[in-house]
């Protein structure tokens, strides 16, 4: 694997801080943080220039707090400043990690995100009998600081670059385990992280019918018993490479006819179906973007396109008459 250098200049460049910065501001609600760091922009950036140069920058604590979708879940918000450092990081390395994964790997990727996966499911449920899902049992929580270091050290080979990308780690978890989900550094990690997995399986057991959304992912075939072969096989480099383990209850084998339980749908081979709390969500999203807007809280461009994206979803699965009977008593 070719390793890559020569990055960290074109990372702390002003012009990329720059347009880290605008990144960083978009859709946030911290205003005032935001108008405080743009009225004084050229210092808080050669300030930031200078702290990376000179490797004394430290990002600040993060702010912790709890959100319920669909299950209860820690979010971990970076500051401000540090967003922009992650921005000016990912603008230069994610089109080299990218090159390097397969696919069929979705999530936090251009082009590939819910929808695409779902449909891709369903293609695999067409042309094969039996499928294996499986879930990595808390998966941000568990992921090893060494092994990612590691894994980053395959690709990059810029001693500053590397010091920025451990710093950035080590100020993600306790005890040299765990990055937080919500910051977009995870993101990017979590999906190199099970990259070597995912070569494994397509490339070393020659799983075609495979595809991975985070850490939750699927394998198609028409044996039985390979299925249970490749899940041992998974479970044993999960646990031994990336110091992981398989959430043995979301972890199951069956026929692709009965439906596949995946990202909140029943994936059948000839229709998708939503699962009751998928639907259940989108629609008590679809009520509080109503009363935002009809109280004021939501202008009405904002409240088109949030309708339209939850629309969107829906249309995913066989819901035409719920989505006619809800939007016809939108405002």
């Amino acid at each position: 694997m070719k390793r890559h250098g020569h990055l960290f200049e074109k990372i702390i460049s002003f012009d990329n801080l720059v347009l880290a910065a605008k990144k960083a501001f978009r859709g946030k609600k911290d205003k005032r943080r935001i108008a405080d760091f743009c009225l004084n922009l050229e210092n808080e950036i050669l300030a930031l220039r200078s702290e990376l140069h000179t490797r004394t920058y430290a990002p600040r604590p993060l702010r912790a707090f709890w959100i319920y979708e669909p299950k209860l879940r820690k979010i971990g918000a970076s500051d401000l400043r540090d967003r922009v450092v992650h921005h000016a990081v990912f603008n230069i390395i994610e089109p080299i990690l990218e090159r390097g994964y397969i696919s069929h790997s979705y999530a936090c990727r251009t082009g590939k995100g819910t929808h695409r996966v779902v449909r891709q499911a369903q293609a695999y449920c067409r042309r094969y009998r039996y499928f294996l899902k499986c879930d990595v049992r808390k998966y941000f929580e568990s992921i090893d600081h060494e092994v990612l270091k590691r894994l980053l050290e395959r690709r990059f080979k810029d001693p500053e670059l590397l010091w920025l990308l451990g710093v950035i780690i080590e100020a993600s978890g306790e005890g040299g385990r765990g990055i937080p989900i919500g910051s977009l550094s995870s993101q990017h990690f979590a999906n190199l992280y099970l990259d070597c997995l995912d070569h494994h399986v397509k490339d070393g057991l020659g799983v075609k019918g495979y595809i991975r959304y985070m850490d939750d992912f699927l394998c198609f075939g028409n044996d039985k018993e390979g299925l249970h072969r490749i899940k041992a096989d998974i479970e044993s480099r999960l646990r031994g490479g990336l110091k992981l383990e398989l959430k043995r209850s979301a972890t199951m084998m069956a026929l692709c006819r009965d439906g596949v339980p995946f990202l909140g749908f029943n994936i059948f081979p000839g229709i998708i179906r939503m699962r009751r709390e998928n639907k259940k969500r989108s629609l008590g999203k679809m009520r509080a973007r109503t009363n935002e807007f009809e109280t004021g809280q939501l202008g009405g461009e904002a409240y088109s396109r949030s309708m339209s994206s939850i629309a969107e979803h829906l249309k995913m699965a066989n819901t035409y008459r719920l989505r006619r009977d809800v939007l016809d008593k939108a405002p």
